[in-house]
């Protein structure tokens, strides 16, 4: 117990933003096979990234932008 207390604070923060967070879970779940049940999830993951979504925009459409979004972070 104290030896894995000790491991976690010799371990580098993770100081990455909560918005990159879900955008790669549910980037890394596509690539597993998964489908996005919610539409709105993937809506509002791409607006906290700062991405602008059209309400007709198609879901590919909007993950694929995800997707470059993370690249650039």
């Amino acid at each position: 117990m104290l030896f894995s207390g000790l491991l976690n604070w010799l371990r580098p923060a993770d100081h990455t933003p909560a918005e990159i967070k879900r955008a790669r879970e549910l980037i890394s779940a596509l690539d597993a096979g998964g489908i996005p049940l919610d539409p709105a999830i993937i809506v509002r993951i791409a607006e906290n990234l700062g991405l602008e979504v059209a309400k007709n925009a198609r879901m590919e459409h909007t993950m694929a932008r995800i997707r470059a979004a993370l690249e650039r972070y």
